[in-house]
């Protein structure tokens, strides 16, 4: 624009003036980047140069975590100081009772042979030590020493006994209210305290009282019973549990050793439905079945205890027996176990400590609170314990007297006999609940030295558990 001068002026525009009336100015507006595409992008780049710097050391993280995950799953299953090695099965035939358990928690321990361990002194070892193969094969049972018990002669007393007739009928709806019945005889309480005062001639309650108390086996049984020198027994009453094949045996002990499972009628019912018949032989695999008629006992639990602790009565002729609870599967050679457990150590009776107590008082709490027996029932057991004096916390040879007696492995020998025919008694006196009643009796039966008390962990290596897989059925009157 020319000025009066003839000079041009320039017009210059500036940010604050206002726009002119109708004018719209254009302004042009910056596009701002979102902070998280960039910090996106700088993520990737980093996170990769982090892990090539870093990639051992994080394998070396998840490798150790994985090793903490796997120990302590093995110390849940195993226990303090003890696993099972992860190899698979050396052998060992399947036969009745290789079908898959019914508890899926169990089902994996069927067949298995791997030896269980533990850390002594830092050293792991065997819980079970058992002799090499070769000498197991060729190892003989040895002969009997003179003992120097006191105990020469054990009597079991009888409705025949002079010195003991009783002539009292008892049915099976009685024996449902009082424990004692034709089968038991009708113990006393001074014939309770007799029969502890250990001396050369002992009588003694030991069941099979009467002709007419129940418990009946065929000759033909009876014949195979009285045959055997060494016998494995296990039973199965009111359908209970499943028979599991032995395994881990030479076949030096399968000559020589009487595999024997004691079933009733109901046993013998469920597992014909389950396709499981007994051999026109007598046999299941491995096992010689006998099956017993006319139970003694309304209580399943009561009946199982005949077989459990009076097998020197049903073999009579044996010289040793090793009794494995029906919810369990033994997986060890019978003379090999024989010889760790009882004739190396120079033991007569051998059986698992409790892995939880030690004290008969403490067990009895448990009993009540889990429902295995009434309060009152228990009540009854311990003011007779706490009478006669039973103290709190009892230990034998520095080890816990409160047992448990899955597996027991034994000598037939007057005294142990009696030993098993007190227990007995205290179980039907009281309860089926026989971990109270073991320390009793071995208090009170001071002259048996000689017992091995094994740590858990060697339980665990004789037998594969395969837990109670349904509930045994009452007998009904």
């Amino acid at each position: 624009m020319l000025n009066d001068n003839g000079n041009v002026s320039i017009a210059v525009v500036s940010d604050d003036d206002p726009d002119e009336p109708g004018r719209v100015r254009a302004r042009a507006r910056r596009k701002r980047k979102r902070p998280g595409l960039r910090v996106r992008g700088e993520l990737t780049p980093r996170l990769v140069r982090f892990l090539v710097r870093y990639w051992i050391l994080l394998i070396l993280v998840a490798a150790a975590g994985l090793l903490l995950f796997e120990a302590s799953r093995i110390g849940r299953q195993s226990g303090p100081g003890e696993v099972r090695t992860n190899r698979p099965p050396a052998g060992g035939d399947g036969g009745f009772g290789s079908r898959a358990v019914k508890k899926p928690s169990s089902e994996g321990n069927l067949n298995r042979l791997d030896p269980t361990t533990r850390v002594v002194g830092g050293v792991r070892e065997r819980c079970l030590k058992l002799l090499p193969l070769e000498e197991l094969q060729q190892l003989d049972i040895p002969v009997a020493e003179a003992s120097g018990s006191p105990l020469k002669n054990l009597i079991y007393l009888s409705e025949s006994s002079p010195s003991d007739r009783e002539h009292a009928s008892f049915s099976r709806q009685q024996a449902a209210r009082a424990r004692f019945n034709l089968f038991t005889g009708n113990q006393t309480l001074d014939q309770r305290e007799e029969s502890f005062q250990v001396k050369g001639t002992v009588k003694a309650h030991c069941g099979f009282y009467s002709d007419s108390g129940g418990f009946k086996i065929s000759e033909e049984d009876q014949t195979y019973l009285q045959s055997c020198k060494v016998a494995v027994a296990t039973c199965a009453f009111g359908g209970g549990d499943d028979l599991y094949q032995p395994i881990g045996m030479t076949e030096s002990s399968i000559k020589r050793v009487c595999y024997t499972a004691f079933w009733d009628e109901i046993t013998l019912a469920a597992q014909e439905q389950e396709g499981h018949r007994v051999g026109e032989d007598g046999y299941i695999g491995k096992w010689r079945v006998v099956v017993v008629r006319n139970l003694p006992f309304m209580d399943q639990r009561l009946n199982g205890k005949i077989p459990k602790m009076l097998g020197h009565r049903l073999f009579p002729n044996a010289k040793y027996s090793i009794w494995v609870d029906s919810k369990s599967q033994f997986r060890r050679d019978p003379l090999g176990v024989l010889e760790a457990l009882l004739w190396r150590s120079n033991s007569v009776l051998a059986i698992s400590e409790h892995g939880a107590r030690s004290s008969v008082y403490d067990e009895a709490k448990a009993v009540v609170k889990k429902n295995k027996a009434t309060p009152e029932e228990v009540e009854v057991q311990l003011t007779q314990y706490r009478h006669d004096g039973l103290p709190e916390d009892k230990r034998f040879n520095g080890k816990k007297a409160l047992s448990e007696a899955s597996v027991i492995v034994r000598e037939h020998t007057p005294l142990t006999n009696l030993f098993m025919c007190l227990w007995f008694n205290e179980v039907v006196r009281f309860t089926s609940r026989d971990q109270l009643s073991f320390p009793y009796v071995l208090w009170r039966l001071k002259v048996l030295k000689n017992i091995h008390i094994f740590p858990v962990c060697t339980r665990k290596d004789l037998v594969n558990s395969m837990g109670h897989i349904r509930k045994a059925k009452p007998l009904v009157s």
